[in-house]
């Protein structure tokens, strides 16, 4: 299917539709993406309309038979927005780096503080009165013509289509100050119009200067074999099954030894070691040695693909704060309109009227709790973080119960079988054949366990058959004409009277029973190790205000209990993923924010079900970055406390940029209308909320210890 320049055609599930993914240039806060949105709402044959705003890119599901792309992009540029074309793609992924920001920052702060003095100074000494008397109104027009034209067309497009933007304000201002003479105030309404448009777009640049440093890491090209030879391709036509020099793709390791840095993954410092074998990620970087690799994964289905979608995708995900902010963005313009209108008709004094309207900063509510949300969301996936939402963080912020899975999240994950068992006729050896065989596509960490045991002692095993894995008791699977199935205490029903398993469950140990034909005929015992750093963790989260901590596992009793015991949690036993669920559930109907840490594949639907649920160690598995709503993306239980604390200081960062704001307007319109503001101040003064959100919200780019 053929694309315009600028779009990407995505397919679509419907095969009567299209979906087409365009960038769009001039999107600086969530008004803009509402006016562009609704803009293409208004294309006949266009289904469903999909802003991101801070990836600046609209997602569009159409009807190719009564829509066209063609349309689309025609809508968008008359709505008096921009198609980033992909030739402008490298240069849009290049963000200005953290020291050059702040030069830029001062710089722009010494110039703004300079004409902000410029004009107090001038208004105090009637500067302005004199250069409007003696400067003929043709030089004023054409400077404030020429100065304001960008922006009076947007505002004429706007008002063709029946809507308001601040700039309407800032421009009806401006006419009210040309009409009564003071053209010197009008051109300085017009500079800080185009100054203020200018901190805008700064302001959702910075806030989107983590995504794109994450988007900037994407390999370009890659070096693969092909005919006998390594080629240099577009990292765009690596197969997948192909021999890759090192990158890109998710891959296995064929051949070479190296150190890779997986810090762009999971946010570790710490290099690994990669041999034959060994998973490797795209993105991640080979320090010394080298590696051929063969591409499991290309492009956006990496672990890599995935993470930058789920961070562009998350401002999808929003909070009551940032609906409500949203929602109160689209009311307050038609308030300042009636603020303006009652000051002029109580005080006949059109200057007065003109610097309520051109004062207020509509655009800073709109803006105040996406670009905290966009910095932090991004910033936390350079950190090995994959936050799906700023709801997410609001109900972070307001969580007080933990609830927590046992094996792969408390635990190394990494299980030992220490003893094997055999009863009747059958040798320890041929009982761990049959559990590692009916054991061998099964994804638990006790599986591998099992199988590892296996290759301990070099034994064949046999080809499952009909392999059925179920949730909460084990597997099942047609082994050798035999129906084996392998479990917990569940698996068989005279689990009772199977010689050792309770002097073995008193020891701590986690039992796997072997079941032949509905007979059992052995019983494998495993330990695991609980993860060093959990107990420090623990107690940072009941300091930041988590009062109920519960540790739910399928294990017995007398494994859970003691691993609680040492944690000083409560623990619940022999649970399956519904008696989870409900736990989560009674927990939400008493009015608790729960969160449930997992390690996202047997607790799926407890994580799903969670107001937050957090998937441990999610690299590399779709299933936790799918199931969860917050993935971490190493096996770092500090990752935990770290989540709640970067919560905590994006609602903070939030609550202050509405605060700073909503004081700001009224403040504002409140001298204005008073007459104690003069119009070239009001001017001067109107970008002001915008920097102050932008100073604010980069606290969260800056990681804190």
């Amino acid at each position: 299917m053929p694309t315009l320049p600028g779009e990407i055609w995505m397919g679509s599930n419907d095969p009567g539709s299209e979906k087409v993914e365009l960038r769009v240039g001039g999107m600086d806060c969530a008004g803009c993406a509402r006016h562009v949105q609704e803009a293409i709402e208004a294309v006949p044959g266009v289904a469903v309309v999909e802003i991101l705003f801070s990836a600046q890119k609209v997602i569009v599901s159409l009807d190719p038979t009564k829509a066209g792309r063609a349309e689309i992009r025609r809508a968008v540029q008359a709505a008096g927005y921009s198609i980033i074309e992909p030739e402008n793609g490298a240069a849009a992924q290049t963000t200005f780096g953290g020291k050059f920001t702040r030069q830029i920052l001062t710089l722009f702060g010494i110039v703004f503080g300079v004409v902000l003095f410029a004009a107090v100074v001038g208004e105090w000494l009637g500067l302005f009165e004199v250069a409007t008397r003696r400067v003929p109104w043709p030089v004023w027009l054409v400077v404030v013509l020429v100065g304001g034209w960008p922006v009076f067309g947007n505002v004429f497009r706007a008002t063709a289509k029946g809507r308001i933007t601040s700039h309407t304000l800032m421009t009806i201002g401006m006419l009210a100050a040309l009409a009564v003479g003071e053209w010197a105030a009008a051109v300085l309404v017009v500079f800080f119009m185009r100054v203020g448009d200018y901190v805008e777009t700064f302001t959702a640049e910075r806030a989107r200067r983590a995504l794109k440093d994450l988007t900037a890491l994407t390999p370009q090209t890659a070096r693969v074999e092909r005919g006998g030879a390594e080629t240099v391709v577009p990292a765009a036509d690596v197969l997948v099954g192909e021999t890759v020099i090192v990158r890109p793709g998710d891959g296995e390791v064929v051949a070479g030894q190296a150190t890779v840095d997986q810090a762009t993954i999971t946010g570790e410092s710490m290099p690994v070691e990669a041999g034959p074998g060994a998973m490797v990620f795209a993105a991640t970087i080979a320090r010394l040695g080298s590696l051929r690799v063969r591409a499991r994964k290309v492009g956006a289905d990496t672990t890599f693909g995935k993470v930058i979608q789920l961070v562009e995708q998350a401002e999808a995900n929003r909070g009551e704060v940032q609906r409500f902010a949203d929602r109160f963005s689209g009311y307050y313009l038609p308030v300042v309109m009636t603020v303006a209108l009652l000051t002029y008709l109580f005080s006949r004094n059109p200057l007065a009227t003109a610097a309520v309207l051109v004062v207020v900063c509509s655009c800073s509510f709109a803006l105040a709790t996406p670009l905290a949300m966009i910095a932090s969301i991004g910033a936390g996936a350079r950190r090995g973080l994959l936050i799906k939402g700023g709801k997410y963080l609001e109900a972070l912020h307001r969580a007080d119960v933990l609830l927590l899975d046992k094996t792969g999240t408390l635990t190394l994950g990494r299980p030992q079988v220490t003893d094997i068992f055999a009863f009747g006729s059958l040798g320890e050896q041929e009982v761990l054949i049959l559990a590692a065989s009916a054991e061998r596509y099964s994804e638990h960490p006790l599986a591998e366990a099992v199988r590892s045991k296996a290759r301990e002692q070099n034994l064949s095993l046999h080809e499952p058959e009909q392999f059925e894995s179920i949730p909460g008791l084990g597997v099942r699977a047609m082994v050798d004409g035999c129906l084996i199935s392998v479990g917990n205490r569940r698996i068989v029903s005279d689990a009772g009277s199977v010689p050792l398993s309770d002097e073995l469950e008193a020891q701590g140990k986690t039992l796997l029973y072997v079941v032949r034909n509905g007979e059992a005929v052995g019983v494998l015992a495993a330990s695991d190790t609980l993860r060093p750093e959990v107990p420090a963790a623990l107690a940072e989260l009941r300091s930041l205000g988590v009062r109920t901590i519960e540790l739910l596992t399928g294990d017995n009793h007398q494994v859970a209990e003691p691993i609680g015991k040492s944690l000083g949690i409560t623990s619940r036993a022999n649970l399956l993923p519904e008696d989870k669920i409900a736990i989560v559930k009674a927990y939400q109907e008493q009015g608790h924010i729960v969160v449930m840490v997992g390690d996202g594949v047997n607790d799926a639907p407890a994580l799903a079900q969670a107001d937050v649920g957090v998937a441990m160690g999610a690299v590399g598995s779709d299933i936790a970055i799918e199931a969860a709503h917050i993935a971490l993306m190493r096996e770092d239980w500090m990752l935990v406390p770290e989540l709640f604390r970067i919560a905590r200081r994006t609602m903070g960062v939030v609550r202050l940029n509405l605060f700073f704001t909503a004081l700001y307007n009224i403040a504002g319109m409140s001298f204005a209308a008073l007459g104690l503001l003069p119009l070239t101040l009001a001017a001067a003064l109107q970008s002001l909320p915008d920097l102050g959100i932008l100073v604010n919200s980069s606290r969260l780019l800056r990681r804190k210890k």
